[in-house]
């Protein structure tokens, strides 16, 4: 370019510049700094502008075909979006990465897992599933295209075992994760996929233990009590705490402890489950100690909840 090129002819090219980097940074934004090679191609960034970009740093290679836009600090979330990038359109996150982001199991240090419907490339730095998922399986958390969690909670069904999964279940609820599309619903769809018959199983035993009435499970406490020499508790007693009055279902006053017996159909709720942690917090200030016994417990595991009594209670066999 000559000294004497105008600037009228000058300033264009630079606007435009400017506009598809202002771009290229609003979409790493909306996709926690990450941008696929497709997309740039789709702003307008050719080919030579994008190596050109990576040349100077303000594009750096995350996975294939996948680039951190500037220098910010790559997340969790970050990755999750480079894998469901890198591996195509229709990837969505999946089973065990798809686990940790609805917070239904606890994140592992493994490699981003993807689901698409055709099968994927090999790629290093992921783990591609293929499958057909329907339109009501799929969710988007934060950006992120995802399994929902009822079929999040299927596809790891395949690879877990059952503690894990029932721990699964467990934290769907507790976190009060709901979806229309139900587990019922997706083991009546898919009948024969692998962890259905342990997804089976666990439902199955879950309808089993909420429909155990509160007087049932106070027999069956009452029950193993008085096959010990263990000192009996009142019952239903009222105790004080934190400024207000509650009822506990086993009192032993004068070594501080109160038990609970959790019954999933009282104790089951969103409601009553943050009730409960608010009363076992306002207890535990007050130098009570509190603990909670299920039905599950007392039908499987018996001795183990004796000994821990026996424990409690400072009482020698």
């Amino acid at each position: 370019m000559s000294d004497e090129t105008p600037i009228s002819h000058v300033m264009p090219g630079k606007l435009a510049l400017r506009s598809v980097d202002d771009r290229m940074g609003e979409l790493a934004e909306g996709q926690h700094g990450v941008v696929s090679r497709r997309q740039l191609l789709r702003l307008g960034v050719g080919r030579g502008a994008i190596e050109g970009r990576i040349a100077s740093g303000r594009l750096r290679r995350v996975q294939w075909g996948v680039y951190a836009v500037g220098h910010r600090p790559r997340s969790r979330e970050s990755r999750w979006m480079a894998a469901v990038l890198a591996a195509g359109p229709g990837a969505v996150l999946s089973h065990r990465s798809a686990s940790a982001l609805w917070r239904i199991l606890p994140p592992k240090p493994i490699l981003p897992e993807v689901t698409r419907a055709t099968r994927c490339q090999a790629r290093s730095g992921l783990v591609s599933h293929s499958g057909m998922l329907k339109p009501d399986e799929v969710r988007c958390v934060d950006g992120i295209p995802v399994t929902s969690p009822p079929r999040t909670v299927f596809d790891v069904a395949a690879s877990s075992a059952l503690g894990e999964l029932e721990r699964a279940l467990n934290e769907m609820e507790a976190h009060g994760i709901t979806d229309e599309l139900s587990i019922p619903d997706l083991l009546e769809r898919y009948p024969r996929k692998r962890g259905a018959a342990k997804l089976r199983v666990l439902l199955d035993d879950e309808a089993a233990v909420r429909g155990v009435p509160r007087k049932v499970l106070e027999e069956r406490f009452a029950s193993l009590l008085d096959s010990t020499d263990l000192p009996r508790p009142r019952r239903n007693a009222d105790v004080a705490a934190g400024g207000g009055l509650f009822e506990a279902d086993c009192l032993w006053a004068e070594q501080r402890l109160v038990v609970e017996l959790d019954g999933r159909a009282t104790h089951g709720t969103r409601r009553a489950f943050e009730r409960d942690r608010e009363r076992d917090r306002l207890l535990q200030a007050d130098g009570w100690r509190v603990v909670r016994i299920t039905w599950r417990q007392l039908r499987d595991d018996a001795p183990a909840v004796l000994a821990d009594l026996r424990r409690l209670l400072r009482v020698r066999p």
